[in-house]
């Protein structure tokens, strides 16, 4: 059987064709064919140097119906690559929010012959609820020889680390609220962006909280990395984040669905999604957290890093040889 995966026509970086490029990687080093198929020549696509396939054009493709076709949530019309060729054609749903963003008028999922991946939990479940599929979870992996803790964290000002590349406008809210009700507050705002991934890295270890402000999500990256940075991770979830996103005492956001169970107890200071208020309120909670420092502040520590050991690379390298294994 050869793997096809579709990569999309973008020009900026994105998490989710970082994670095809990784699953192809993971194939490659263990033996298995696998293609990385471009629509538009230029796409951007990032370097991964251990067993990442050279990419072929569309339409230089030949698939047969032995042969398996990979392709993201929001880009329906790639399928009919694999369709035509009679081959296996899987989605692998790496955000609800796309899962019904391009389906044509009259199409349905559940008259299309093709099986899905889930990249959480949570997105998963809304499958389950919205076109009635079950499917295998395949989530993401973080780099923790890159995006680990630093031997200490810096003294001084609270140093609260945020992207404003998602809902801007929302994080200006949050700030606005947390300096009227905290004018005199000792911190230190650090805007991560336009940075490659060490830079990133390099700053997360350098910063006490993170503020998560991206929505909607499937099983976001930032928070993970920030996590294993050492970081108290405060903000929105873009309710895939519940696949790892538990509750420190404190915070009030009860999420309605059901919660997998796991390992390892509150892991940050979680708010609905919008909710700039309780963001605002949120971060308080977790300055206070650093302050008093002491047990509760190590527990959430650690319930950090036990939260990425079920995230990392090797574990998702597991995961994807034992779904290929099964098609």
């Amino acid at each position: 059987m050869n793997t096809y995966i579709f990569i999309p026509p973008v020009r900026k970086p994105t998490g989710g064709i970082t994670v095809f490029c990784q699953i192809a990687s993971v194939l490659a080093r263990h033996g298995h064919s696998v293609q990385l198929v471009m629509r538009e020549s230029g796409s951007w696509m990032p370097q991964i140097a251990d067993g990442y396939p050279d990419p072929i054009h569309w339409d230089d493709a030949k698939m047969t119906s032995d042969d398996l076709w990979l392709v993201p949530e929001g880009w329906v019309n790639s399928l009919a690559l694999g369709l035509n060729a009679g081959a296996r054609c899987v989605v692998y749903c790496q955000n609800w929010a796309y899962l019904f963003s391009s389906l044509p008028e009259g199409v349905s999922w559940r008259n299309l012959p093709v099986s899905f991946l889930a990249v959480s939990h949570s997105v998963e479940w809304f499958m389950q609820q919205t076109i009635g599929q079950q499917s295998s979870v395949l989530r993401p992996g973080i780099d923790t020889d890159l995006f680990h803790p630093p031997a200490c964290k810096p003294g001084g000002a609270i140093r609260i680390a945020y992207m404003p590349r998602k809902n801007k406008a929302l994080v200006g809210q949050i700030k606005s609220i947390f300096e009227a009700r905290d004018p005199d507050a000792d911190i230190r705002w650090v805007e991560i962006a336009g940075m490659d991934s060490q830079g990133v890295a390099d700053m997360l270890r350098a910063c006490h909280i993170f503020l998560v402000s991206g929505f909607p999500e499937g099983c976001p990256l930032p928070p993970l990395e920030a996590l294993a940075s050492g970081c108290i991770p405060v903000g929105f979830s873009g309710f895939g984040g519940w696949d790892y996103m538990r509750q420190l005492d404190g915070a009030v956001f009860k999420p309605w669905w059901p919660l997998r169970d796991v390992p390892w107890s509150g892991n940050g200071f979680w708010s609905a999604d919008a909710d700039v208020l309780d963001a605002a309120l949120n971060l308080e909670k977790a300055i206070n957290l650093w302050r008093e420092a002491g047990p509760a502040l190590d527990s959430a520590l650690e319930a950090g890093q036990q939260t990425i050991r079920s995230y990392t690379m090797e574990r998702q390298a597991r995961t994807v040889l034992d779904i290929w294994d099964n098609f």
